[in-house]
């Protein structure tokens, strides 16, 4: 494994970081035999950074116990998250943080981040609250190592947001995809020369950029090396960079974690050859995409019961992989067989719910009805009564 160092604590972190977002799940519960097996060879294999979060259902507590019973949380650096949203008042801070510590079963989190700020407004907010305060006692008393904060907005409130605190650390979105997209280069390159260690999350687009891309972009990549997958590419082109830390990948399988330490172990700075592939992979891209859904869920739940990122998912594969390949996922993230489990598009009221919540800033109830509009059509209707009297 290949390390880079925190210059403001000297810590060795490793360029892979395992994101602890999207364990595999079974009857949508963490499965937490699978998502065991996948920390500790992990871990056995240098990867000593993993990211939580109190909002991802169930990872906190699956973590905790895997490096419980495993006694290896001293082999780690474990970062995750506050909930800023949910902090109404000043005791916020301490009842969360200490639930967080109880879910991971530790005294102390390396790497804490404020969730998600992503206008100074809303550090303002916090800091009305008296969280500068906070955290500097926690600092003190080491519970928290270092501080940071995740983001995902405009680039300028980002840029702002680098000279609103003493920041120890940050993480951004970031891809070839997303260059310019929320922070974008121009952050991570401020946020760099700030001397900040920057980890990057979103890598592979909620896995968009390792399967399902369209055709034409997959004949590029297979075009110059035919043995390497889409998502070695990604990793590659963040690993090329050296403003960049830490990278964060959501691996749910073997197959992509061993994937992924390979990359790692093999591509530091300068390596990465053949950069020119990446524009033509980005348009090829482009032209297919019509919605820059990543899969990460915060704006589920729905309140009428709309599967948004599985409808958004099956709409692109419509584009990038056929109409028919579409209609299949989309029939089958939405249960449409099943009318007592029906989360189609078609049942958004654009009530507006989800696109607060949504990072990337999708006007979501206006795509629902494109989604809508392409993925049901007139003649699927009464395709599925047939299927479910046959059935």
């Amino acid at each position: 494994m290949r390390y880079r160092i925190d210059p403001i604590s000297g810590n060795k972190l490793s360029v892979l970081g395992f994101g602890c977002m999207r364990f595999p799940r079974s009857r949508n519960k963490i499965d937490l035999g699978k998502s065991e097996q996948l920390l500790l060879e992990a871990i056995d294999r240098g990867v000593n950074y993993f990211d939580t979060a109190y909002v991802y259902g169930g990872s906190e507590e699956a973590v905790g116990e895997i490096l419980f019973r495993n006694k290896v949380r001293d082999r780690i650096f474990l970062a995750t998250k506050l909930p800023h949203q949910n902090c109404k008042e000043s005791s916020d801070f301490d009842s969360l943080f200490e639930t967080q510590l109880e879910r991971l079963k530790t005294d102390r989190i390396d790497y804490y981040l404020i969730h998600n700020i992503a206008t100074t407004e809303a550090w303002q907010r916090l800091c009305s609250l008296g969280i500068e305060q906070w955290i500097e006692q926690k600092k003190a008393a080491g519970r928290i190592g270092r501080i940071g904060f995740s983001f995902h907005g405009a680039q300028k409130d980002y840029l702002d947001l680098l000279d609103a605190y003493d920041w120890e650390f940050t993480q951004i979105q970031y891809n070839y995809m997303d260059e310019n997209y929320q922070a974008g280069r121009a952050g991570l390159q401020k946020a760099h020369a700030k001397g900040l260690p920057v980890i990057i999350m979103e890598p592979l687009l909620g896995g968009k950029l390792a399967h399902g891309l369209p055709a034409t972009a997959e004949h590029i990549f297979k075009g110059i090396d035919p043995h390497m997958t889409p998502a070695s590419w990604a990793l590659r082109w963040l690993f090329n960079q050296p403003e960049v830390t830490v990278v964060l990948s959501g691996m749910n399988s073997p197959e992509q974690l061993l994937d992924n330490l390979e990359t790692a172990e093999a591509v530091g700075v300068g390596d990465l050859k053949h950069q020119e592939v990446f524009p033509l992979v980005k348009k090829a891209i482009e032209e297919s995409y019509k919605v820059p859904c990543t899969g990460c869920n915060y704006c589920m739940p729905c309140p009428n019961g709309v599967n948004i990122p599985g409808c958004f998912s099956a709409y692109n594969k419509s584009f990038a992989m056929g109409f028919m390949a579409g209609i299949q996922q989309y029939l089958t993230s939405t249960g449409m067989t099943s009318p007592a489990e029906n989360h189609a598009a078609s049942r958004c009221t654009r009530c507006g719910a989800c696109e607060k919540k949504c990072p990337q800033n999708i006007p979501i109830s206006s795509e629902l009805k494109a989604v809508a509009k392409r993925m049901e059509p007139f003649w699927l209707s009464a395709a599925l009564k047939i299927f479910m009297k046959l059935r």
